[in-house]
């Protein structure tokens, strides 16, 4: 796991030349999208590359991490919807190979398992933005989630749907109870993994992640089990890191060759 602390206002570069980087390795790369505001600078980035020229994600695939249950098509905080706002409108990827769980579907259990068999029909994802919840879950795999989860129907916890309702006017009760999610088997099978936290409220999280011991109750803690996460992280959602003038050494002497 490489950390990488920084101005938050550094972040999106760095997050948008990892992508970049992979996307001129592979230029029809499968990217795992994610809502929320933690990768809003990383779009922003992509998007200032792709109007420049520097960069095209015309060849690429993408697939969003989860989605709520019943919020109907067109409804402003359906994350299929987000997603269009925040990143397909940002770039030049064909909006229809941009993929989501089906939170519409009549058949759930059937849409969460089609939805796995695309993701291995396009050969996986190659690498996958990531947010933490300020209580450690990834996508909407809430504490005491399975390690070893695929994709499938969850009940949200009171704590996210609080966090969620700044994106409902402030009302709780406007928040879907029920949303479809990757499970963390499926997102820990993404080859590149980068995480993105801002801000104090993701401090407890992002040190259970870094430091802790892996624990359900932290879902977040399943990817020290992976092979390749970048974490980039501002200072206060770093502040509670008992190694971080340490990350910040490391980064500060990191080999120009090693790239991410």
């Amino acid at each position: 796991m490489e950390v990488i602390i920084r101005p938050v206002e550094e972040l999106g570069a760095l997050g948008g030349h990892l992508i970049a980087t992979a996307v001129e390795t592979k230029p029809d790369a499968v990217i795992g999208v994610a809502t929320g505001s933690s990768p809003l600078g990383v779009y922003d980035d992509l998007g200032r590359r792709v109007d420049a020229g520097e960069l095209s994600l015309a060849g690429c695939t993408a697939f969003m991490l989860d989605e709520y249950v019943g919020l109907p098509e067109g409804h402003p905080e359906r994350y299929r919807t987000v997603i269009d706002r925040d990143f397909v409108s940002k770039v030049d990827i064909d909006p229809a190979d941009v993929h989501g769980p089906d939170g519409l579907a009549d058949d759930i259990p059937a849409a969460c398992a089609a939805y796995e068999e695309a993701i291995r029909d396009a050969g996986g994802v190659d690498v996958q933005i990531l947010g933490v919840g300020t209580d450690g879950h990834i996508a909407f795999n809430e504490p005491a989630s399975s390690l070893a989860s695929r994709t499938r129907i969850k009940t949200l916890t009171a704590q996210t749907r609080r966090d969620n309702a700044r994106f409902f006017g402030g009302d709780v009760d406007a928040v879907p109870r029920h949303c479809l999610t990757q499970g963390i088997a499926t997102i820990m099978e993404a080859r590149h993994i980068l995480l993105v936290a801002i801000g104090t409220a993701k401090s407890e999280a992002v040190a259970h992640l870094v430091e802790g011991p892996i624990s359900g109750m932290w879902p977040v803690t399943a990817l020290q089990m992976h092979p390749h996460v970048t974490v980039l992280l501002d200072p206060e959602a770093a502040s509670r890191l008992q190694l971080a003038d340490y990350f910040r050494e490391v980064y500060d002497g990191k080999p120009v060759w090693e790239g991410f």
